[in-house]
């Protein structure tokens, strides 16, 4: 099985630029394209699906890398802030607090 994956990977470098450039192109944007339908259409697994078609996208592409990089970024900036979230309504004792005004 090594030896397949090895064989294939002497291909994919010898292979033009911009051949390599398509091929990445056309699998990575399928896969963020399924994910942006995927926010809308029920189904699980949008994020990622986004994260991976990112990935893809940035073995080739310099744009998708940094694109995939800040979504990571914002991805743990939003899991400290549900964290904090979660840690401060424990805090008191599970309740919601509602603003004066509020009606529900």
């Amino acid at each position: 099985m090594r030896q397949r994956l090895a064989v294939l990977a002497r291909l994919w470098d010898k292979a033009p630029r911009r051949v390599r450039q398509g091929i990445v192109l056309l699998l990575g944007g399928t896969i963020i394209l399924l994910g942006l339908a995927l926010v809308v259409l029920p189904g699980p697994f949008t994020i990622p699906l986004l994260v991976v078609g990112f990935a893809i996208l940035g073995t080739e592409f310099a744009w998708a890398a940094r694109a995939l990089e800040r979504t990571k970024s914002g991805m743990a900036a939003g899991g400290r802030l549900a964290k904090r979230t979660a840690s401060a309504a424990a805090a008191r004792g599970g309740r919601i607090l509602r603003r004066p005004g509020d009606r529900s």
